[in-house]
């Protein structure tokens, strides 16, 4: 599903308008589209059940007054109340204010101090949200009536439908500006919006529905998106075919290299999860002390003892991992590994020297610390790093502004890596400026090893034959939707790691269906 920006929304409106349809004739099939969703969540029939319009002067506010006529229409009691001047309506709200006007229901000013405003929008079962658009790029003062007005939206029992977007999100990040409405659907026009699949702007968004609002289709598909959600279809159509007639090398050889005294579940659960996603073979490098763990645990791949020093692989491990290496589809680094000099200096020798796609974790990521040139050196090879916000900030990512879409895609670019920023919505960034937002996963996944097990799958798809970008993000799909099928059994806070890979044959049976 493709996302749009505030800006290209703006220019899809003036090309449809410009184009010859009424701009009066988009806001009243948008009114249609929340109306429509605001019945479908009375409890009751129409003319048992109220409702309340909060609108700005914009636009936004317009959709929201020609729902209220909509609505009244229906047989739903029902108030409008206008945040802003009356002076500042557009043309298009007013001549919508002068049709709700003519069925006798006026617009009234809204007065945060008023109770008996307040007394009905808590007795309403539904709650319009348009207040603003997807132009909002400042934040709502905390004294401002704009303020009072969501205060009072969050505050009610009523569903609160939202038009086009929460006010208070902002539309290209997902940033909470200020205050933002809670809404439990949010009714969004042509396209959905950035802003409600990544950051604050998912939990303010609810359920997304997308409406057409008869901009002509031609112009849409013209519409260059370089931001996209990864659903089923994406993730179905990325699944790496097996012929029928394969064998082990045919489904890839990946070698995990990690561990540390300490640390060995990290690189046990990232060949655990490698081996069930199908790759043919998975290699296990982990410090001589750990191998008797490894051993006894894994019982498909296979672990070998590396040289270390004080529990974490040492300098001499090198030769002996450029070796097994060279038989080896694709490199995952990082799982378990420790900090330390020689971890540093050896992960970034394999970075140099492996030709082979690496997928980089954890203290693999760590390594690149103030060696960012090591990353950079890799840019004619596949190189997937995947760090949670801590790792990423520390190799020079910046989240400071608060767009992870845009720290992301500018990190993917500078380095010519393939960036998996991890967190809620993941992000898939490649060097091309194209951004993927992950669409599965749950609260249960924020545990210690979840991140190993990603590592694991996404080498597992590279070594299958998955273009890198695809392997990337299909692994956080399926990573999320094993995720979601570990915590429906066994809730969010019971779930690990090992029932997120237990969980991974359904997970790929929802693709092979």
């Amino acid at each position: 599903m493709r996302l749009t920006t505030a800006a290209q929304m703006r220019e899809l409106d003036r090309q449809a308008i410009e184009g010859g349809i009424p701009s009066l004739d988009l806001m009243e099939r948008a009114a249609e589209g929340v109306a429509r969703a605001a019945l479908e969540l009375l409890p009751d029939r129409p003319g048992k059940c109220r409702a309340a319009v909060f609108c700005g002067a914009g636009n936004n506010g317009g959709d929201g007054i020609a729902a209220a006529r909509l609505l009244f229409l229906k047989g739903v009691s029902v108030r409008v109340f206008l945040v802003g001047s009356y002076e500042k309506l557009t043309p298009d709200a007013l001549e919508e204010t002068r049709r709700l006007s003519e069925c006798g229901v006026e617009l009234e000013p809204f007065d945060p101090a008023d109770p008996d405003q307040a007394a009905w929008a808590r007795g309403c079962q539904v709650l319009i949200d348009a207040l603003f658009g997807v132009g909002l790029s400042r934040p709502v003062t905390p004294e401002s009536p704009f303020a009072a007005a969501i205060q009072l939206l969050n505050g009610c029992p009523g569903a609160v439908v939202a038009a086009d977007i929460a006010s208070g999100v902002e539309a290209d990040t997902g940033k909470v500006l200020g205050i933002a409405v809670r809404a439990v659907k949010t009714i969004t026009f042509t396209l959905p919006k950035i802003g409600q699949f990544v950051g604050d702007g998912v939990l303010c968004s609810g359920q997304v529905e997308v409406r057409d609002i008869g901009i002509p289709a031609s112009l849409v598909r013209k519409m260059v998106c370089p931001v996209q959600t990864v659903g089923e279809d994406f993730a179905r159509a990325a699944l790496p075919p097996r012929r029928p007639d394969g064998h082990k090398g045919t489904f890839g050889k990946v070698l995990v290299v990690g561990g540390a005294v300490g640390y060995s579940g990290a690189p046990y659960l990232a060949a655990e999860a490698a081996g069930r996603s199908g790759c043919g073979l998975v290699f296990l490098g982990v410090p001589e002390s750990l191998w008797p763990v490894e051993a006894a645990r894994c019982a498909g791949a296979m672990p070998f003892p590396l040289p270390e020093k004080e529990g974490r692989l040492s300098r001499k491990a090198l030769p002996v991992l450029l070796e097994r290496l060279a038989g080896c589809d694709v490199l995952a680094l990082g799982p378990g590994l420790g900090r330390g000099e020689a971890v540093g200096s050896l992960v970034r020798s394999l970075l140099d020297r492996a030709r082979q796609p690496v997928v980089l974790d954890a203290d693999g990521i760590n390594a690149l610390a103030g060696h960012i040139d090591s990353l950079d050196g890799r840019r004619d090879r596949v190189t997937i790093l995947t760090p949670h916000d801590g790792e990423f900030a520390r190799i020079g990512g910046d989240l400071s502004h608060g767009d992870r879409v845009r720290a992301a895609r500018e990190f993917a670019a500078a380095h010519g890596c393939i960036l998996v920023l991890k967190g809620h919505r993941t992000l898939v960034a490649a060097p091309e400026g194209n951004v993927l937002v992950n669409t599965t996963g749950n609260s249960g996944l924020a545990k210690g090893g979840s991140g190993d097990v990603l590592t694991g799958l996404i080498a597992s798809l590279l070594a299958q034959g998955a273009a890198p970008v695809q392997a990337a993000a299909l692994g956080v799909w399926l990573h999320g939707r094993a995720g979601d099928l570990a915590a429906e059994r066994l809730t969010a806070y019971a779930m690990t790691p090992e029932d997120v890979i237990a969980a991974l044959p359904t997970a790929f049976q929802d693709l092979l269906k």
